[in-house]
């Protein structure tokens, strides 16, 4: 019965990836209810550590409890370890071990490899993992260089080195755990260009997607950029563009948030809360105080999140490049897709509607249930239910006063949009063989 149990389990390269990511979380939650986790040195309620483990290894980043004045460096350490693992990928982690310990990558992990990555074939796949490290860890070297340069003009050497390390992993991997205490984020470096640009940076290479940063790497030798890479590319720009531009209009002369600013104070900004709802969680803004329609707004770009095979959530900039396609296809009356001169395959479409549905319906369920058991205005409660799915971790204060069973829902969103809703549903119900034949065509009437 153990080993059929056991045999059931890592079946599917989608199950495995769940379990090993509820493995590291549970893990994670033991460390952090330890008394030597907390700053007061007692121990922390499991609840409380068990969303913080699920918050860290799912690079969310929404906190109930503020992690630079609850926990102490031990405590730190543990977070910004699983925060490291649950953005690359424990697959990933692990293949690197096996790496520097010579054993040769099998099969079966190749193809959790390539599920893991989001990859459509198993090939160059250990390759492509050594390029995810090394450019993770180069990355994040480089940040944390610029902001420890920043912060040693107000802390000592040791403080600044360790906040540095510890924002720019954070920040990279999208996660938006920060040490500033008070859960105040960046709001107290909101008109620091030098803490803004740098977050900003790390937060989108993080969120680009590794194989985008590959196929950059090699311009240098010639080759062009991939199909997928120009719509990410393209679909990043245009919504971090777009999104600083609906944040001016609507926040510019707001005496609660930019009102009192500078212009040049309200565009970097401005261009902060574009950025960070794409899965990052930081913000310069209180954003309780910003207005319903800017709220309403990052939910949109919170849901729409980062790119595939990145460090971020949401239904992905290329799922929603190929929705927008679609509509425009049937607008001009065209049967394709198209994109640079390029056909998509009709299956990539029905796939970008099919997990666009999915994740609505995660959604618009746990909102319906948060909204009967949580004493909240519904945009709050529908706005962290998407930074929990999403992995965003920006919150309008709901997170702190979450019952029980709000901990739970919540957790459970964090999960289901790390793994994605298309891996947590082939996790549950596996891919079938493709069948041999098709049905008679029917018609039915649309619009």
């Amino acid at each position: 019965m153990g080993k059929k149990i056991f045999d059931w389990l890592v079946a599917s390269p989608p199950r495995t990836l769940a379990i090993g990511f509820a493995f590291i979380i549970g893990l994670g939650s033991f460390l952090l209810q330890l008394p030597a986790a907390s700053s007061s040195g007692e121990q922390t309620r499991y609840i409380d550590a068990l969303f913080t483990a699920t918050s860290a290894t799912c690079v969310t980043g929404l906190v109930v409890v503020d992690t630079g004045d609850h926990y102490s460096v031990f405590g730190q350490l543990v977070i910004l370890t699983m925060i490291q693992i649950g953005g690359l990928g424990f697959m990933s982690m692990a293949t690197l071990f096996a790496i520097f310990l010579k054993r040769r990558i099998s099969l079966k992990e190749r193809l959790i490899l390539q599920e893991a990555l989001n990859q459509s074939s198993i090939e160059g796949i250990v390759r492509l993992v050594r390029r995810v490290v090394l450019y993770a860890l180069t990355i994040e070297a480089a940040g944390a260089v610029l902001l420890t340069l920043r912060f040693l003009t107000h802390m000592s050497p040791g403080r600044a080195i360790y906040y540095g390390v510890f924002h720019a992993v954070s920040f990279f991997n999208n996660a938006g755990f920060d040490l500033m205490g008070g859960f105040r984020s960046l709001t107290g470096y909101a008109g620091d260009p030098w803490v803004n640009l740098v977050s900003m940076a790390l937060i989108v290479v993080g969120g680009l997607g590794f194989v985008v940063l590959s196929d950059l790497t090699d311009l240098r030798s010639g080759r062009r950029l991939s199909l997928h890479s120009k719509v990410v590319l393209t679909m990043s720009g245009s919504l971090i563009l777009f999104g600083a531009v609906v944040v001016l209009a609507f926040e510019y002369a707001n005496p609660g948030t930019m009102g009192p600013l500078n212009p040049g104070t309200k565009i970097l900004t401005a261009f902060m809360q574009s950025v960070s709802p794409r899965t990052a969680g930081v913000n310069s803004l209180n954003l309780a105080d910003l207005r319903q329609a800017t709220q309403f707004f990052i939910i949109i770009l919170m849901f729409i999140g980062a790119s595939p095979g990145s460090t971020g959530g949401g239904i992905k900039t290329t799922t929603f490049a190929a929705l927008l396609g679609a509509v425009w296809a049937i607008i001009r009356g065209r049967e394709d897709v198209v994109m640079f001169r390029y056909r998509l395959a009709q299956e990539r479409v029905y796939k970008a509607l099919t997990l666009t549905l999915l994740a609505l319906a995660l959604v618009l369920a746990a909102t319906m249930v948060l909204s009967t058991t949580e004493d909240h205005h519904f945009l709050m409660i529908l706005f962290e239910v998407v930074s929990a799915f999403g992995t965003v971790g920006l919150s309008l204060g709901l997170t702190s006063d979450l019952s029980l069973f709000g901990k739970i829902v919540i957790m459970l969103m964090m999960f289901a949009g790390r793994l994605g809703p298309l891996t947590l549903g082939y996790a549950l119900v596996p891919k079938r063989d493709k069948v041999l034949y098709r049905e008679a065509e029917g018609k039915i009437i649309i619009g």
